[in-house]
């Protein structure tokens, strides 16, 4: 069920300011001071007067803002708490004030300055035992060392269950920071497959159009049709773009962005129809698939279509003339992508490199001049979906990509947390 604004503002968690929650638990202490005040007479001491209840509420108002100054309430209240001991009132009356103001230092405070504080809690504790001549001091003493002791403990912990709840909270943002630039990188590397295969084919056939524009009217009609083709099909794919940018779809729901009006997901559906284009743009290219074709799912069906775009737009912009080959082959549980193409070769065997998305072994400067940043893209495609690639100059001449891709569900499904 999807909530309505309206909806979303009353499921909203309510959130209660800090101070609100000391003056709710202020209550406690102080209700338990005015019950206690009221039961002094009847414990064998003297009923409280106007000044002394003056004390009492001197001691438990403070616990309003504990938690913005700890230690100044906590001196407050033992001060305070000293004056109306001496004055002959039942020091228990204002116990547990002392002790919330104790535990807030002991949650909010570092060792220290607990300590320090720990010490004048049992002083002052101790000190009214003696005031009043307590027929019980060991029982005094015992109460003096142990409620700090135990505060302590439990305020140790609180205080670590917040710094943990902080340092979590920094680690979320800064998860979503990497989170955000990934994303920023994935739609960089698609929007690079997009244009720079399109380009290449739109400059090849303006280049061709110019050239027989005179002499052969037909061809130059072709070509500007191509262009035509190429140009709609690029804006189709960015338009996609944009409505994955724009939906709250996931990168995984690509092909309902924008309420299901968006272009789908290149796959092996339209590998020919890709392959096609680039053979109107002067590039011949044969097309085979080897074995029995495996269901894949849409996302490794992208991947192969972008590292034979990828691959394909490289012929053309750096081996005109060339003729190519895409190669399909299923076998072993494995999708094994080979294209290469005939035309000068950059290198001998030396060139090559293999690995899981790693390109080990090349020629840095031939790569780049080459593939460009598009090795880039293969190699974090081919890492993401558990796959091997191996680019390089072929030792028969002309370049090769080989992609390795599993077919099964496990292996498509493990993602990015694939090992280098």
């Amino acid at each position: 069920m999807t909530l309505s604004p309206v909806h979303r503002v009353y499921a909203a968690p309510v959130r209660i300011h800090p101070l609100a929650v000391d003056a709710l638990t202020a209550l406690v202490p102080a209700t338990v001071a005015c019950l206690l005040g009221a039961e002094a007479a009847t414990q064998g001491w003297p009923p409280l007067d106007a000044s002394a209840w003056t004390l009492v509420a001197l001691i438990n108002l403070p616990l309003v803002v504990r938690g913005r100054a700890p230690v100044g309430v906590f001196l407050v209240i033992h001060l305070a708490w000293i004056v109306y001991v001496a004055l002959g009132h039942w020091p228990v009356v204002n116990s547990p004030a002392a002790l919330v103001a104790f535990y807030t230092v002991a949650a909010t405070r570092p060792h220290r300055t607990t300590a320090v504080c720990a010490v004048l809690m049992g002083g002052v504790w101790v000190c009214a035992g003696l005031i009043s001549d307590s027929d019980a001091m060991a029982a005094v003493v015992g109460q003096a060392v142990g409620y700090p002791l135990v505060l302590w403990r439990f305020g140790y912990h609180a205080r670590r269950s917040a710094e943990l709840a902080v340092r979590l909270r920094a680690e979320q943002a800064e998860r979503a920071r990497r989170e955000v630039a990934e994303e920023r990188v994935r739609i960089a590397r698609e929007l690079h497959d997009v244009v720079a295969h399109h380009m290449a084919v739109i400059n090849v056939q303006a280049g061709l159009a110019r050239f027989v524009f005179d002499t052969d009217a037909g061809t130059a009609r072709g070509a500007l049709g191509a262009i035509g083709d190429a140009s709609a099909e690029a804006l189709a794919e960015l338009r996609r773009m944009l409505g994955l940018l724009r939906s709250d779809s996931t990168p995984d729901t690509e092909a309902g962005a924008q309420g299901g009006a968006a272009e789908p997901t290149p796959g092996l559906d339209r590998l020919e129809e890709m392959v096609d284009r680039v053979r109107a743009g002067g590039v011949p290219v044969d097309l085979r698939v080897r074995g029995e074709p495996a269901p894949l799912s849409s996302g490794v069906q992208l991947c192969v279509y972008r590292v034979v775009q990828e691959a394909l737009t490289n012929v053309l912009k750096h081996a005109p003339g060339a003729r190519a080959t895409v190669e399909l082959r299923y076998a072993g549980g494995q999708l094994t992508v080979s294209v290469a193409d005939d035309g000068r070769a950059a290198g001998k065997d030396e060139g090559k490199s293999e690995g899981k998305g790693e390109g080990k072994g090349v020629d840095s400067d031939k790569m780049r001049e080459h593939v460009g940043h598009g090795l880039i893209g293969m190699r974090e495609r081919a890492k993401l979906y558990g796959g091997t690639i191996v680019v390089g100059p072929r030792s028969e001449g002309g370049f090769g990509v080989r992609l390795t891709l599993p077919t099964s569900v496990h292996a498509a499904r493990r993602g990015d947390t694939v090992a280098e």
